[in-house]
């Protein structure tokens, strides 16, 4: 049964790309689309971000992660560079699990 679901998904996969290919360069020169496009990886990846911090399993949880987020937001804020937000971040939360 679990092939069966790899082989779907790696058809669909194909199926969409393919679908992607097929469309007409005129409708990906709109403004919107250009824009829509823009935002989607930026969506997806905060989608991902806020699944990580802010679940355990099936459930809610609020923890070091979400102080380590906080505290890379602020850095970003600021400007900070990525490396200085990253490490920040990973020692904030690493603190916090350290001490609580």
């Amino acid at each position: 049964m679990i092939w069966a679901a790899i082989i779907a998904t790696g058809v669909g996969c194909y199926l969409l790309k393919l679908a992607g290919l097929s469309v007409p360069p005129r409708v990906l020169e709109r403004p919107l689309v250009e824009r829509v496009a823009d935002y989607i990886p930026v969506a997806l990846l905060a989608a991902l971000i806020a699944v990580q911090v802010f679940s355990d399993g099936h459930s809610l949880s609020i923890d070091a992660r979400a102080l380590g987020l906080g505290v890379a937001v602020v850095l970003l804020l600021l400007r900070a560079p990525f490396l200085v937000v990253v490490f920040g971040a990973a020692l904030v939360a690493a603190l916090f699990r350290l001490l609580f």
